[in-house]
């Protein structure tokens, strides 16, 4: 059984999109660039989803789980304590399914990664954590949903340029899992400017105007922690994440009707 819910409070220009509310959480569509909270380690952030939410519904929420700064989509609050540990438990125990779409360099076919991670530490954040802490599994699932091939040179390798639009399920979550998982098979994700190709970021830059990261967390599937139905929550691909292969789509047209 599927659980839905419409907003509950009527949206400003400015607000944030709220996909889904109820009296005990609230889901949003974070932007890419928007924290999740405050961090000393971006102190250049000025807005934050936490207050922005907050400020915006007029009640405090409590973030379930992280997105990255650069990565859009799907974002869980509680707007209880109790709700927000009942959530996090769920995550803990891989009981919620996530699913993400990015866009790759190269051609990648479908498969499932098994490759462990080492905790990625910030050098100020983390000086005393244990800096020789082994690897911890990391599984990632990937079907691949469309390719494409540009005509632009972007490496001197190559003539032509390959991308592919990915729909990635992590089954773990470990820091930077996706990024890290396609960057280790050889297929970055575009805009990566840790993990990435910086030729190819700035391709899409310069070509298509696309300053973010290809990756949007699409999907999101849980318990309800009071209900206990089933909330299963999608968002459509985004527009930005297409433009590489509409552009091949407008050139293929423009071909066709000048036959």
């Amino acid at each position: 059984m599927s659980y839905s819910a419409v907003p509950i409070h009527s949206p400003k220009m400015s607000d944030l999109n709220v996909v889904f509310e109820d009296e005990h959480l609230i889901v949003i569509d974070k932007p890419s660039g928007l924290l999740v909270h405050r961090s000393w380690l971006a102190k250049d952030a000025r807005e934050f989803a936490l207050q922005k939410l907050r400020d915006q519904i007029g009640q405090h929420v409590f973030p379930a789980h992280r997105l990255d700064r650069p990565t859009s989509g799907l974002l869980l609050f509680a707007k209880a304590a109790d709700t927000a540990r009942a959530l996090t438990a769920e995550f803990t125990e891989r009981r919620v399914e996530k699913r993400y779409h990015a866009v790759v360099r190269g051609y990648l076919a479908d498969g499932v990664l098994d490759y462990p991670l080492r905790e990625e530490l910030d050098k100020i954040a983390d000086k005393y954590a244990d800096q020789d802490k082994a690897a911890q599994p990391a599984i990632t699932a990937y079907r691949c949903l469309r390719q494409v091939e540009l005509p632009y040179a972007v490496s001197k390798k190559h003539q032509t340029s390959r991308y592919s639009l990915m729909e990635l399920q992590p089954q773990t979550g470990r820091k930077h899992q996706l990024r890290r998982h396609m960057a280790h098979l050889r297929h970055p994700i575009v805009g990566d400017t840790h993990h990435g190709d910086g030729r190819h970021n700035k391709f899409f830059r310069e070509h298509f105007g696309c300053h973010r990261l290809l990756l949007a967390a699409t999907g999101l599937t849980f318990q309800h922690p009071h209900t206990k139905q089933t909330v299963a929550l999608q968002l459509p691909v985004p527009q930005d994440f297409l433009c590489a292969f509409n552009a091949v789509d407008a050139l293929d047209q423009r071909l066709l009707g000048g036959a």
